[in-house]
């Protein structure tokens, strides 16, 4: 109970968002909100919160196998999005690359946490890191590809100072090069800015959809690969092909199957491609999210993988 009030609390910041943007109307600019949050507070979020902490690279084989399901995912949904959307570039781009960019931290970890307790959260912590870097690397280009060519996109990775920054940080928490202390307080502070920032545009944008201009094709494919191709993957490997523990498997998988992050929202806007669309993929998966998540969890109670009070 703690953690869905924790989580609603959080997104109570999305209502506000659309509320701003029902009342100001065109006064609220969602364009600039987004290139303050990337090019400015996204760099602090990554710097924050990769060198905040020590990394355990002991625990390397969660977020190795985290990547490489990705990675196959993302090959499975390339295809699908050429068999069925290939006269349209941006709805390709989406579907092929939207299903792995989940929200890893603020909705994964409280997961990983409710489960399993305080010994989840080194895996989950080097999840997230290796989502960050899918997110600004693949995410970038894919979403890039729906107006530019792929040198162009190649290019828009390199432009991001987020990458940088977080490269910096892993090289710095891997040589141990410590931060003054002073400048921890500022850098959380932009940190925890550019989440408020993602949850109110995405609120924003969620105020100028309309029910008729759903495009309806693309969140079934979409809600299809998410629910039910990916989990299936996922578990296959991780519970069938692998030998791992089955708290780390179960942690895996759980990284892999929330929903899409507010994130989309934002490099879709960034790069015009179609973020009205990724918005209503993004609410829609958060919703369908929550029962579908009750019966995966009392699935694993029911195999003897978890626990449930």
């Amino acid at each position: 109970m703690t953690i869905a009030i924790s989580i609603l609390s959080i997104y109570a910041f999305i209502f506000l968002g659309f509320m701003a943007k029902r009342m100001l109307k065109e006064e609220m600019n969602e364009k600039g909100m987004i290139l303050l949050s990337i090019y400015f507070f996204q760099p602090m979020l990554s710097f924050w919160g990769l060198s905040s902490r020590p990394i355990n690279f002991s625990l390397l084989q969660a977020p190795f196998w985290y990547l490489a399901i990705s990675l196959i995912c993302v090959l499975i949904s390339s295809l699908i999005a050429f068999m069925f959307f290939k006269e349209d570039i941006k709805e390709k781009s989406i579907i092929t690359i939207c299903v792995i960019i989940g929200n890893t931290g603020n909705l994964g970890i409280p997961l990983g946490i409710a489960l399993f307790g305080d010994a989840s959260i080194l895996y989950m912590s080097l999840i997230n890191i290796t989502n960050v870097f899918i997110v600004y690397t693949l995410g970038v280009f894919f979403y890039s590809r729906g107006n530019f060519s792929i040198k162009q996109s190649l290019f828009n990775i390199v432009k991001l100072p987020v990458i940088w920054f977080a490269t910096l940080a892993l090289l710095m928490n891997i040589f141990e090069i410590k931060i003054h202390p002073a400048m921890q307080k500022p850098l959380e502070m932009g940190a925890y800015c550019t989440m408020v920032i993602q949850l109110v545009v995405f609120g924003m944008y969620l105020y100028n959809i309309k029910l008729r201009s759903i495009n309806y094709k693309l969140l079934l494919h979409v809600s299809i690969i998410k629910f039910f191709i990916t989990p299936l993957i996922a578990g296959f490997i991780l519970y069938g092909l692998l030998d791992l523990e089955p708290m780390v498997a179960t942690l895996i998988f759980i990284e892999l199957i929330v929903p899409l992050a507010v994130t989309n929202v934002n490099l879709a806007a960034l790069y015009e491609c179609k973020p009205l669309d990724v918005t209503v993929l993004v609410f829609f998966t958060s919703l369908i999210f929550i029962p579908f998540f009750i019966l995966i969890s009392n699935l694993l109670h029911y195999l003897n993988i978890v626990s449930l009070p």
